[in-house]
């Protein structure tokens, strides 16, 4: 604000909805605006946007102007510019991340209540993706939604409910947490089955959960890794993007060779070509081949 009153400023974080309105009039700073982006669509940040709406800039004939980066995005006719007031795109970003959110556990819990009962969860998964409401796609059970935008929205969100009736924002957060722990509680059980030593080795394959991504902060397979050490298991990683020796105390096994020969259990979010060859030591949940 000293340096350039009227520099305009974009907010593209997780924030409390409220949040830009509030610090707006604080500072005094009519420039200041929140712009959010579907973080979850990874390599399209520029391309899936809401740009709110605001009175910090006007042309001469009073119509509010596109900044600079939203007009080179509007020149392509397929992009869609969707226009709000800085509180409703903040809303915005944490209902619809939160929605995706849903739809992972949803299909997740699905999963699991398939395994409890011995039944086939792509055929159920198939049959209700006929339904045209659910669509078939967005639905490849996971160990838990994770990554830049999905924990973190959904808390927030349910921390804006501190004063709003609600049950399935809290739900959505607490069946995440749910699956891990059934997810770590299989992948025990198989390595005790497994081992070839009085100590069983789970192998992580790959901290990056998302294809095309090189980026693994807080992705679900963290925590279904700590879970795993926590009853004492050794656990070792392999992730190519790791530069350290170590990940969370767990050695880093950069020979792929060595780490399918030393794992009793592969864990695998996706499977992969490279682990066909030991398939029958692989946990994984995909059913699709996709994200």
């Amino acid at each position: 604000m000293a340096i350039n009153p009227d520099a305009v400023m974009v907010i593209k974080s997780t924030i409390p909805v409220g949040y830009t309105p509030r610090i707006r009039k604080e500072l005094g700073a009519e420039s200041l605006i929140f712009c959010r982006s579907f973080c979850a669509r990874v390599g399209r940040s520029m391309t899936t946007f809401t740009p709110p709406a605001s009175s910090w800039a006007r042309s001469q004939n009073g119509q509010k102007p596109l900044p600079t980066f939203c007009l080179k995005v509007r020149r392509k006719k397929d992009t869609q510019v969707l226009f709000t007031n800085s509180t409703e795109a903040e809303a915005i970003k944490l209902f619809a991340n939160t929605y995706l959110a849903m739809r992972v556990a949803y299909f997740n819990e699905l999963d699991t209540y398939a395994q409890v009962h011995g039944l086939e969860t792509r055929q159920i998964i198939e049959g209700v993706g006929l339904d045209p409401r659910i669509g078939a796609h967005y639905n490849n059970p996971s160990f838990g939604y994770g990554g830049y935008c999905l924990p973190k929205d959904t808390k927030q969100l349910r921390a804006n409910y501190d004063e709003v009736p609600q049950n399935l924002i809290h739900a959505i957060v607490d069946s995440n947490r749910t699956r891990k722990d059934y997810i770590a509680d299989a992948v025990v059980a198989m390595a005790e089955k497994n081992k070839a030593s009085s100590t069983p080795v789970v192998g992580i394959y790959h901290l990056v959960m998302k294809s095309g991504s090189d980026n693994y902060r807080a992705s679900a397979i963290q925590g279904v890794m700590k879970r795993i050490k926590a009853k004492g298991i050794t656990v070792i990683v392999y992730e190519p993007v790791l530069e350290e020796d170590e990940f969370f105390h767990s050695r880093v096994v950069r020979d792929l060779q060595a780490f399918k020969s030393e794992a009793d259990v592969i864990i695998a979010n996706r499977m992969c070509p490279d682990l066909e060859d030991v398939a029958e030591r692989v946990y994984t949940r995909d059913l699709f081949g996709n994200d």
